[in-house]
Formats: structure tokens, sequence, C-alpha cells
């Protein structure tokens, strides 16, 4: 598995990690058993970059993937998220950047991974009431107490990042990032450029979208966070269906899946960026790898630009509400 470097912290990871988010929550029912079991696979493959959160689950992902590292810690990049809020029902309820609360969001994390050390520690998405420098500064407080070694954000905008960046090094900024999301092209990635901050590109297979699964909004499960995405809706679908039908007429010239053809766009968009696509189930797992070994070339990258440029989605990435959290 390649290494890539996460800006100019140093921090090495490989160029495919692991989202652990669909595990426990928002895309239907999952079985803790095979999660495992990919976790695992994940790493003997050379995955050494897993990526969870407080939130998902209301805090089962992080115990689950702490689970799921016992005896094989050291061999991972661990990834983990603080700010979003919810209530014990699951309700989300907020975002916090407060000082305070990140001490305390760090060390519930810790207990629920059940390791002395985060790798790297996102804020999950930008408190609008607290002073970025505020809550970096917190976060500088645990590198320095050695409870974390590098620090992230997530969803940050350009001055967002720069205000950041001048109280302590970033290591990486994550964003949503594929072939119907190429927003960051425009301002994020030449900002982290700039700033020597590595990228990390969640969602690479939009959600799911693109490996041409979902043929009509029926075909997710009931409880699907996705039956709320615009993306995912009504006419929003069956536009976004006709985007899916190009990447799988290039899929099979390539011989290889819309998955894989996706994954390795978001390879080749720069060795600065590290896809993690999320999956809790083996057989995806094991097609998500194969997306090392497609190798598009100059001409096949224009083509994907002129058939799939910035904005050719339909409908906007997350509902209203989520959408004032993104970009900040």
């Amino acid at each position: 598995m390649e290494r890539r470097t996460l800006g100019s912290t140093g921090l090495q990871v490989s160029a495919l990690g692991l989202g652990c988010m669909g595990m426990s929550e928002f895309y239907g029912p999952g079985d803790e058993q095979e999660s495992i079991t990919v976790i695992h696979r994940a790493i003997d493959a050379g995955i050494t970059f897993l990526d969870t959160a407080d939130v998902y689950g209301n805090g089962h992902n992080e115990e689950l993937v702490g689970r799921a590292l016992k005896g094989r810690r050291d061999q991972v990049i661990l990834a983990t998220k603080f700010a979003n809020l919810r209530d014990k029902d699951g309700k989300f309820v907020g975002i916090s950047g407060k000082p305070e609360y990140v001490r305390s969001a760090c060390e519930a994390s810790l207990r629920r991974l059940g390791v002395d050390v985060i790798d790297l520690y996102y804020q999950h998405r930008v408190d609008p009431d607290t002073p970025i420098e505020d809550t970096v500064a917190a976060m500088a407080d645990l590198v320095r107490e050695g409870k974390v070694r590098y620090l992230g954000l997530s969803e940050a905008g350009p001055q967002t990042l720069r205000r950041a960046r001048a109280v302590h090094p970033i290591a990486a900024l994550q964003t949503e990032y594929s072939l119907w999301s190429r927003d960051p092209e425009e301002e994020i990635l030449p900002t982290v450029r700039e700033l020597g901050i590595g990228f990390v590109a969640y969602s690479p297979l939009g959600r799911g979208f693109l490996t041409g699964r979902f043929r009509k909004p029926e075909d997710l499960p009931p409880d699907d966070w996705r039956r709320n995405n615009p993306r995912f809706q009504g006419e929003n679908f069956n536009k976004n269906l006709q985007l899916v039908s190009e990447i799988e007429a290039m899929a099979r010239e390539k011989n290889c899946t819309p998955s894989q053809l996706a994954l390795a766009w978001v390879l080749a968009r720069g060795k600065d960026i590290v896809p993690i696509p999320g999956t809790k189930h083996l057989h995806y797992l094991e097609e998500n790898l194969g997306a090392r070994r497609v190798q598009l070339s100059a001409d096949d990258l224009s083509r994907i630009d002129r058939v799939l440029p910035q904005g050719a989605a339909s409908g906007a990435r997350y509902p209203e509400a989520a959408m004032r959290a993104v970009g900040r």
C-alpha cells in the first residue's frame, strides 16, 4: 500500500483510509462482527488510517473501533472527531468548540477507544460562537499533554484554516470530495496546499451513489439517512443517475467497477489527498482496494472533466440546516 504524507507535519498514512461511520449508524443496520472483520482485513491489506468520531452512533462507533484494535493499536493511525453535540436520544443539539468541552470530549473518546493517545484529532464542525483560536489552543494543550499527536479540522473555510494554523500546525482538513462534490477545488485545495495542510476526502464514492448500486430511492434501507439527502431525492436522484451512467461507461472501458474508477480519480488528484471510503461489508472493502490498480491517463482525466465538471451533481450535498455548518 502506498503511503502519503498529510501536509508538512510528517504524518504518514496509507493512500486509502477506512471510514468507519456507517458501521454504527446512518446507512442502515450493521453487523458488529462483520465490521470488526472489515477493520482487520483493511489493516492486513495495508490500510493504516482509520476514521471515526464521537458522534457516530453516539459513541458506539468509537467503542467498536476500539474493540477491533485490541492488540493491533500500533498498526494504525487513529483519527476521531469532536464538536457535534447529541442528546441521549441521538438528536443533534448543536456544535461546541469551547475549550472546556474540547478537553472533556477528548477524554471521553480516549475512554471509548480504549487508547492512551489519539493520532489525529479533528474539530468535526466549526463552532460559530467560539473563536477558532480558542478551540485550537485547547486542542494544542492536548498535544502538549500527550493525549493527541496531530490536529485537524473538518469542513472549515479558508480563513478559519489560516487562523487555526497561526495557533498550531494543522495536519489535515477533512472535507467531502468526489466526482460529484468538486467544490474544494475552487478555494479549499489551493488554501491547504499553500498552508502545508493535508487533505482527507470523505464520501469519495458520493455516499455510495457513484457505485451504481442505487437505481431508485427505494433501494435505500427504510431508516437510511440518505433518504433525507437532497441528491437522493426526487428529480435530483434521476439527474444524478445520468452522471453515474457516464461513470459506468468509462469503468467498462477501463475494465473496473464504477467504485474503483471514482476512487482512482480521487487518488489521482494529488499525492497530498487521502480518500477514506467507508464500508461495513468485506466485499465492498475488497472492491475499494482494487482501485489502486486503476490507472487514469491524461485523456481519461480530461474526459472526466468534460462529463463531470464541478457543480455537475443535482441538489445540495446536505439538507439546508446541515449545509449552514460547512465551510465556516
